[in-house]
């Protein structure tokens, strides 16, 4: 989707706003992007170590990376992508400290062995339930059953809802990389699917 002019202008001043405030270390803006980013870090950061107590330190170890880290951040690329570059990169850097290898299975999983792609329940009837429990068991198979790195695009780009050039950004690739891993991504996910169903 393109934006505005107008919705680019707001954009641009926002972010240059973040830069100004970063510079001087404003425990004002500090608390206030964490107000506004608390949500979606953590459940990025759950999804990437599968386990809560892990993706609280990260979470902590972000935002004293933000702190500490700030004055690099220039707003030529949105505040997001590069909070979730840093976070992204803790982990990397916290799972080649700590374990060689994760499997698809951890990730997935929570320490109290809830899937991650739980889908939220309201109050469904319990034909509903039912349905949706074979629904989620089936994108649940689905999803583990992609790579690690089809996984990772597809959490940043319809959960995270981040748009293509801010993957790119985030991953070190280009453009047309992230949207060929997109629309492979999707295409495996289907044909995973039908698998299950």
């Amino acid at each position: 989707m393109i934006q505005s002019i107008e919705q680019t202008g707001v954009v641009e001043s926002d972010n240059a706003r973040i830069v100004s405030g970063l510079q001087v270390q404003s425990p004002e803006l500090l608390h206030e992007l964490i107000d506004m980013y608390q949500h979606r870090l953590m459940r990025y950061l759950t999804h990437l170590t599968g386990r809560k107590d892990e993706a609280e330190d990260l979470f902590q170890e972000v935002w004293l990376r933000v702190l500490r880290s700030g004055s690099s951040y220039n707003g030529t690329a949105p505040f997001d992508s590069w909070l979730f570059t840093i976070a992204r990169n803790l982990f990397f850097d916290l799972k080649r400290r700590h374990r060689p290898v994760v499997s698809l299975e951890e990730m997935n999983q929570t320490e109290d062995g809830l899937s991650l792609f739980e889908v939220a329940e309201g109050r469904p009837s319990p034909l509903e339930q039912f349905q949706t429990l074979e629904d989620t068991d089936s994108l649940n198979r689905a999803i583990v059953a992609l790579s690690a790195e089809q996984r990772e695009v597809l959490r940043l780009r319809y959960q995270e809802e981040l748009a293509l050039n801010e993957i790119a950004f985030l991953t070190h690739a280009s453009l047309s990389t992230v949207k060929s891993r997109v629309y492979r991504a999707v295409a495996a996910l289907k044909s995973q699917l039908q698998k299950f169903r």
